[in-house]
């Protein structure tokens, strides 16, 4: 008798499962802060579920440029993998709605000023807690509740003002300059994704959830290393350095024959290397840049020196090189430039699929991999389905959308 084995057909292949599989969020958030955290978390397999006010989202009207559906490039930028409602929370039906949502949620995430879902009756320790114990609620505001400056809305260019960010960024001859990303909301995004995750292992273990907290204001002070503990230990104000490091040299940008390169040297070992490359030999001996604190001192007078080795060297060719030094340079690239290279595509950092076009996902597991399932969500595209999971009939989803609880897309005009 054969093996039958011989003649199986072949098994599908099983995708792997994401790290996150299994858990549903319940996304109120808008603009950037919370949708770049929800939307990390729907990389890696999580459900999220983004509920819209009747305006929607005010990214979807922050351009051009727009996709096919005329949403801004912006709101595809962080808004993928996730299943989108329209729901007014203002009404209290809708917020009867969003209970029902909140039954088998894991994560509720919201960014409104504080004291919004207090007045709707949503507050997490008098409301939501005893009524779903195990729900993380991730609040990110811009000061917190309270304080001197608590319950005041944030804005990321406000905050790198406020917070020092913009006093040490830019050159001595321009002034203060804001960083050229919004640098609070991005951090804020990954650090409400890692308080999140926190609160998911600790109700592991408890079986309780918790009300997780979030400010751009603390984001953007912790941004501030090592400038702050300069200051604190010297009592010497940070100032402008332009691309410069205020405890490293040489640690800045050079120009080079055809274009600028940045140079990132931590020890005197690759500065040696670098100064035998350069054709700079004599250069680590000199007492004036034999050590970094030698070369802090002395910072203008090896920048002319740096600068006239490169100066008729080619950028890309002399990056390449010093890297396989030990070295760490690399080019000042543009956006299109940092997208051309090759090592971009091998990391999958680019994204296009179906006319969508995004940064993928910058966490790599090796047992659950994340994946770019769901393309950004027109406006209200899954209320139905949604609805449906949750327990609604269709004559109750009709009578919602009747009462405009529901709203539909566009919103209408005033």
């Amino acid at each position: 008798m054969s093996d039958s084995s011989e003649h199986a057909a072949p098994s599908p292949e099983v995708r792997p499962r994401g790290a996150l599989d299994g858990l549903r969020v319940i996304d109120l958030s808008r603009v950037l802060a919370g949708p770049l955290c929800t939307q990390m978390l729907a990389d890696q397999g999580a459900d999220v579920i983004k509920v819209e006010p009747p305006g929607g989202d005010e990214t979807r009207t922050l351009g051009p440029p727009v996709n096919a559906d005329g949403d801004a490039a912006y709101f595809t930028a962080v808004n993928r993998g996730k299943r989108a409602i329209g729901l007014d929370l203002s009404k209290p039906a809708g917020r009867d709605v969003l209970l029902a949502l909140l039954a088998d949620a894991d994560v509720l995430i919201e960014n409104f000023i504080p004291g919004t879902m207090a007045k709707w009756g949503l507050d997490y320790e008098a409301d939501l807690k005893p009524r779903f114990p195990q729900l993380i609620h991730c609040a990110i505001t811009g000061f917190g509740e309270d304080g001197p400056l608590g319950g005041l809305p944030g804005y990321d260019a406000v905050l790198q003002a406020m917070c020092g960010l913009m006093s040490i960024n830019g050159e001595p001859a321009g002034g203060p300059t804001r960083v050229g990303v919004p640098i609070v909301d991005h951090l804020t995004g990954y650090t409400a994704q890692s308080g999140i995750l926190l609160a998911l292992y600790h109700r592991a273990r408890t079986g309780l959830g918790q009300r997780v907290e979030v400010t751009l204001f603390d984001t953007a002070l912790s941004l501030l290393v090592p400038h702050a503990a300069n200051w604190m230990h010297t009592d010497q104000t940070p100032g402008l350095l332009g691309s410069a490091h205020p405890n490293i040299a040489p640690y800045d940008r050079y120009a080079c024959r055809d274009g600028e390169i940045f140079l990132g040297v931590v020890n005197d070992r690759q500065f040696r290397r670098f100064c035998d490359y350069a054709g700079l030999p004599s250069l680590p001996d000199d007492p004036r840049f034999a050590t970094n604190r030698a070369r802090l001192s002395h910072r203008d007078a090896l920048r002319d020196a740096i600068e006239s080795a490169l100066a008729t060297r080619a950028r890309d060719a002399l990056c390449a090189e010093l890297m396989k030094l030990g070295v760490p340079a690399g080019p000042v690239n543009s956006v299109p430039e940092a997208f051309a290279q090759a090592h971009t595509a091998h990391r999958g950092m680019r994204v296009d699929r179906d006319g969508y076009h995004g940064i993928g996902p910058a966490v790599r597991l090796s047992q659950a991999p994340a994946r770019v399932d769901r393309l950004p969500p027109a406006y209200a595209q899954h209320t139905v389905e949604v609805l449906r999971e949750a327990g609604f009939g269709d004559s109750q989803i009709a009578a919602l959308q009747e009462q405009g609880i529901l709203p539909r897309w566009p919103p209408p005009k005033p």
